[in-house]
């Protein structure tokens, strides 16, 4: 019964497809919008935060909040560059829609297979770009991707190093004249050493105050 239902049911045309791949897209345009204003304005609270750690001289706080706020801005231009793509995607299937009007199909476009091939290995986007992988290959306009790689770039040595010799110039550029007014010695010796709460009450709760800052704006750039 099944079956028939689906033999019976009339194939979308090209411009129907379109105007619905163009509509998910421009949501999931929209959701990346959201995530990076979520993180923007964590990063403004952490900015705050490394300011008021080197003002106590916890340089030690202040470079874990540092190097929290160079992944972010690692992540937030990641998913500039997965709004872009998504952007080339919805332009490049309005032209083969455009194609399709001549031809009276919709035909493979590798530079569409090559953009959803990329978003399927960014955390975020793997669920749904399988999805257009699915719909796309059925409508013909991809191949089949198989593709099971996962991003996971932000955990890269690579990654990992560049961010190491960021945390330094976010510091100073943070802190400003606050962190470079410690003796040289005294600063290099506090970047080493881990973000310690305070023996007192007051710096238990600034320590505190940190982690649960970290945990938010790990939590929105996840």
């Amino acid at each position: 019964m099944e079956k028939m239902k689906n033999i019976l049911k009339p194939k979308p045309n090209p411009q129907q497809l379109l105007r619905d791949w163009q509509r998910r897209l421009r949501q999931e345009c929209r959701n990346i919008e959201r995530q990076i204003r979520d993180i923007q304005r964590e990063e403004k609270n952490v900015e705050k935060s490394i300011k008021e750690a080197a003002k106590r001289n916890d340089m030690g706080s202040a470079k874990a909040l540092a190097k929290e706020l160079v992944r972010s801005k690692i992540t937030v231009n990641r998913l500039y560059e997965n709004k872009a793509q998504l952007n080339s995607i919805s332009m490049h299937l309005g032209e083969s829609v455009a194609i399709a009007r001549t031809v009276g199909h919709l035909s493979k476009s590798a530079e569409v297979m090559k953009l959803v091939n990329n978003l399927m290995k960014a955390p975020k986007m793997a669920i749904t770009m399988q999805e257009f992988n699915k719909e796309m290959t059925k409508a013909g306009v991809i191949e089949e991707i198989v593709n099971d790689a996962v991003d996971t770039a932000l955990d890269s040595e690579d990654i990992e190093e560049e961010i190491e010799e960021e945390v330094d110039r976010v510091l100073t550029e943070i802190a400003g004249e606050t962190a470079a007014q410690l003796p040289e010695a005294v600063r290099k010796e506090k970047l080493k050493e881990p973000a310690q709460a305070l023996g007192d009450a007051e710096g238990a709760d600034d320590e505190e105050d940190l982690e649960e800052l970290r945990a938010r704006l790990a939590k929105v750039r996840s």
